[in-house]
């Protein structure tokens, strides 16, 4: 006698979330973030991850802060970069100038992107890079090894950080 079929009954998608959900929301020990109105949720970064990032900050800080050229963000720090479905992103590291620092410090999501993201990558999530630097949030940036030095291209001309540890 024929087994009967099995099958799995056609689910509905989640609904979308809102930029106003994820700013209420509370996912202890994870780091929320929304693309296009999908929730996305990953885990603590790794100690080099953190140790390169935090070196970065460090450095794009001072060189802020000397030059007057802006505001430097951690990686806790949500910019709400498209509505409609919302999304909004946290790099590990975001710089905003000086020009656009007003409209970023708000109690929410800064309602736009910055000028200069630092994404630090685990070994692993892409065949042994450490670090893309993306001067435009939404498109693909320019990827540099541990071994290598950071600049600031256009965004902060003279800025420099070696990244080795």
């Amino acid at each position: 006698m024929p087994a009967e079929p099995s099958y799995v009954p056609k689910m509905s998608p989640p609904p979308l979330m809102t930029t106003d959900e994820l700013l209420h929301l509370s996912l202890p020990d994870k780091r929320p973030e929304l693309v296009r109105g999908e929730l996305v949720a990953r885990e603590p970064a790794g100690s080099l991850h953190g140790l390169v990032a935090a070196k970065i900050a460090l450095a794009l800080g001072v060189f802020a802060k000397e030059t007057d050229a802006g505001g430097v963000f951690a990686a806790e720090t949500g910019f709400h970069l498209a509505s409609n479905p919302d999304t909004v992103r946290a790099p590990d590291v975001a710089f905003v100038s000086r020009e656009r620092m007003a409209a970023a410090q708000t109690a929410g999501y800064a309602a736009l992107a910055p000028d200069l993201v630092v994404g630090v990558l685990s070994p692993g999530d892409r065949a042994g890079a450490v670090l893309a630097k993306v001067a435009d949030w939404l498109s693909a940036g320019t990827t540099v090894r541990l071994d290598d030095a950071l600049g600031g291209e256009d965004v902060l001309s003279g800025f420099e950080c070696r990244l080795g540890t």
